[in-house]
């Protein structure tokens, strides 16, 4: 097939080396989570879909959708899901190999980034591990990273983002995280925020988006009335003189109004679909916001003739019993029944990624109103001439006012709430 011009041209100087290097021969236009950000404020009020691939059928569906809406994107997967104790076989170390496979047999031309999200960095043994594992992450086709040290307290959180910075490629795309993502509890606020990027500025690192705990969880929501756009339309202006965007965690189950609002309200330009779209290919009954729906018994309902076939769902139920799994617990299927997955016939595999693909399509057209921001993002590589679109911000904080032992200090006066202990990685 032909492709434009622009296309071509972006494919050969927009592609991180590692990238080059794995895929010497690809026509995937795999690139910086740098260009995806770009491309969204470029259109502006624009959100990219960033889509945790925890399984083959989600991957192939949001591609095909970003496709159909000529939209840059973002497949990511989690440390939780992807990491070295996974629950999903996609991984931080296949998952660019699965990207770059579905897009030549499919012939994807929007630019994807691939993220690592919620690589999570919690004490000290965390942070040494992260030392020599980021690196053999982009050796594997990470394009993107989400430091995530927000477990920790305020000065600990800067410090570890600190410390790890010089194993993170500079032209890869750069998320920071203030405040756990747990729901009501332990809310971020604007000193927490501003502590962290001034930090982050001080020293010459310019993330590309910072997450905040602005009212959602992870999972299963039980309503829509978690993000607090309000908030996070406080922080972001908070912080505007740095040119940091926004991304948005724990989108699933919040209803299309809300994500609405934080496209237009606030600078956020990334937004994390998880669960809804495992669900959503498993067959399983979704409501307008892809909140699986339960039944009178409180089990979820499978939809007959859609996902994966009935007896490979019974099979999994089963499964989930013996274990003595509860509802939240379902995500942990992904890596025993993944092959099971695989090895269904060719109607049933198509039908779980198109189920995908629909919604997906439907958030980036009616949502986050993404569409037609492929070609931003590549007119972003091209103006640079680069893979390397460098950062959006400069340095505004002195140096020698962050240090290690005044970053300890200052944290002193910030009055933080980190909320209720517990296991908030995904």
């Amino acid at each position: 097939m032909g492709y434009p011009a622009d296309f071509e041209k972006a494919l050969q100087i927009g592609r991180p080396p590692t990238i080059r290097t794995l895929f010497p021969n690809s026509k995937a236009l795999i690139v910086s989570g740098k260009s995806i950000d770009r491309a969204m404020l470029a259109k502006g009020k624009a959100i990219a879909l960033a889509a945790n691939g925890r399984n083959y059928f989600v991957i192939r569906g949001v591609l095909n959708a970003a496709q159909r809406a000529n939209a840059a994107v973002i497949i990511e997967i989690a440390k939780s899901e992807g990491g070295r104790t996974a629950y999903c076989a996609v991984n931080y170390w296949n998952m660019a190999r699965i990207v770059d496979a579905l897009c030549n047999e499919m012939g994807i031309t929007i630019p994807v980034a691939i993220h690592a999200d919620h690589y999570g960095i919690k004490n000290a043994a965390d942070l040494a591990a992260a030392k020599v594992e980021v690196p053999t992450m982009f050796e594997a086709g990470i394009t993107s990273i989400a430091i995530d040290a927000s477990h920790l307290p305020d000065d600990q959180n800067l410090l570890a983002n600190l410390e790890i910075n010089p194993f993170i490629p500079r032209w890869a795309g750069l998320e920071t995280e203030v405040g756990e993502i747990k729901g009501k509890a332990g809310l971020s606020t604007v000193p927490e925020a501003k502590f962290l990027i001034q930090g982050l500025n001080a020293h010459e690192i310019f993330p590309d988006w910072i997450a905040l705990n602005n009212g959602t969880t992870h999972g299963l929501e039980a309503s829509d009335a978690g993000i607090q756009v309000d908030l996070t339309a406080e922080i972001h202006a908070a912080i505007t003189d740095y040119r940091v965007s926004g991304a948005q965690h724990g989108t699933s189950g919040n209803s299309s109004e809300r994500l609405r609002e934080i496209a237009h309200k606030t600078v956020t330009t990334k937004a994390n679909v998880a669960t809804a779209l495992q669900m959503i290919s498993w067959g399983l009954e979704v409501n307008d916001y892809g909140n699986a729906q339960l039944d009178a018994d409180g089990s979820f309902i499978k939809v007959k003739g859609e996902g994966m076939g009935e007896e490979l769902w019974a099979e999994i139920v089963a499964y989930a019993d013996s274990k003595g799994w509860k509802k939240g617990d379902y995500k942990s299927l992904n890596l025993p029944f993944e092959n099971k997955l695989l090895a269904q016939p060719r109607e049933i595999r198509e039908r779980m990624a198109k189920r995908v693909e629909e919604f997906a399509f439907k958030i980036m057209t009616d949502v986050f109103n993404a569409r037609d921001t492929a070609p931003l993002a590549i007119a972003a590589i091209l103006k640079a001439g680069s893979h390397d679109l460098g950062p959006k911000g400069a340095q505004i904080e002195d140096p020698a006012f962050w240090t290690r032992e005044q970053i300890i200090e200052r944290a002193k006066s910030i009055c933080s709430c980190k909320g209720p202990e517990g296991n908030f990685d995904d």
